[in-house]
């Protein structure tokens, strides 16, 4: 559990400069805890811009950004059938999640070692999660992202069963919205029609960091307070 932001970074990451509809803000710097943190609190994340996530590392801020807010996702019948066959777990398994985001099998091939590597030490100091499905006693699912206040920034899902990675979403938005508190966020970067399905929608950039800033000041959920 985290007891303090980590210390500043030396890289400045500046969005006022940046054009409309641009996603991309900058190459290199580095993946240090302390990077990692300043950079969500102010709406990017990073991405290799090679062949399937390979050096150099992207900062991104998508414009528009795909988010789920509270009270929004949209959990059909089947939905909530699939949910009772699972149990859903936090942060048992986080480097199992990241390593099934990034399988070279299936899109998640931008997860490289490194990527997997600073987000287990984003782990490790208390800032990332994972939320799990579980299926007789075996990971069939889940997904992993960076808790700070009330942002939850998603960075990937993966599922082995059907509904997996669904079910781990509504895990999440069980946990966030269990104090009721309006300013949280979920983050998904970029809206998919599979995401937009389950409520996620897109809003521009200036009114992401408008949210974003909002939602920062909310405490951190009870599991990770």
């Amino acid at each position: 559990m985290p007891t303090s932001p980590p210390p500043s970074t030396p890289w400045d990451f500046d969005l006022d400069r940046l054009p409309p509809e641009e996603d991309l803000i900058g190459v290199g710097a580095d993946l240090d805890v302390a990077t990692l943190y300043a950079a969500y609190t102010i709406g990017v994340f990073p991405m290799g811009i090679g062949e399937h996530g390979a050096e150099p590392i992207g900062w991104w801020s998508p414009d528009p950004r795909g988010i789920l807010r509270m009270g929004d996702l949209r959990v059909t019948r089947s939905l909530r059938k699939s949910r009772a066959k699972f149990e859903i777990r936090v942060d048992t398994a986080f480097e199992q999640v990241v390593l099934a985001c990034g399988d070279p099998r299936r899109s998640g091939r931008w997860i490289t070692p490194r990527i997997v590597e600073a987000y287990v030490h984003l782990h490790e100091a208390g800032w990332a999660h994972s939320i799990e499905t579980w299926q007789a006693g075996q990971l069939v699912g889940g997904l992993y992202g960076v808790a700070i206040g009330g942002l939850f920034a998603g960075e990937s899902m993966f599922h082995a069963v059907r509904d997996a990675s669904k079910v781990a979403l509504v895990g999440l938005h069980e946990l966030l919205a269990q104090d009721g508190d309006p300013r949280r966020l979920i983050d998904v970067q970029w809206q998919t029609d599979h995401l937009a399905t389950l409520g996620v929608t897109e809003v521009p950039r200036d009114e992401y960091r408008r949210l974003l800033a909002v939602a920062l000041e909310a405490p951190l959920p009870a599991p990770w307070a």
